[in-house]
Formats: C-alpha cells, structure tokens, sequence
C-alpha cells in the first residue's frame, strides 16, 4: 500500500513529513537545469561532466515518480484538500 509519507517518518498526514509541491518544483527545476548542463558539457566537450550531469537528471527523474506517488496517496487520503506550495 503506497502511503503519502513513509511509515516511520515523525510527520503526520495532517502535519507532512515534508512539502511534497515545493519538492516537485525543486526536482523539475534540478531536472531541467541537469539536462542544460549536461548538453551543454557534451557539447563542449567535456564527457566525463556531462556524464555526471545526466545522472543527477536520473536521480531527479526518480525523486519526481516518488513524489507524484506520495501526492496521489495525500489526495486518496484527503479527497477534496486542495494544499499550497509549502504543503
């Protein structure tokens, strides 16, 4: 069962464990920003870099599917809740 917040975290469904919309924006914008420089660093020339960059885009690719699952299980908790960016 996919729960919005990990069993042994201290924060409750009414008091998240962290801001699940403001970690959305923060890894689309890692994500983003990872693949402009990745790009970039293969475009000049430097793979070793753009290696490194790209897989930090992984890893933020990874952290935006375990949000999104823990924003669908918050909404499945709390139908009708409608919560901010700090929420």
């Amino acid at each position: 069962m996919t729960r919005s917040q990990p069993r042994r975290a201290r924060g409750t469904v009414g008091h998240a464990n962290s801001a699940l919309n403001l970690r959305l924006v923060l890894a689309g914008f890692g994500l983003v920003i990872m693949v402009i420089f990745a790009v970039l660093a293969f475009w000049a020339g430097i793979a070793w870099l753009g290696v490194v960059c790209a897989l930090f885009a992984v890893v933020a690719v990874i952290d935006l599917v375990v949000i999104q699952r823990r924003r669908a299980a918050r909404r499945r908790e709390e139908p009708g809740v409608r919560h901010s960016l700090f929420e």
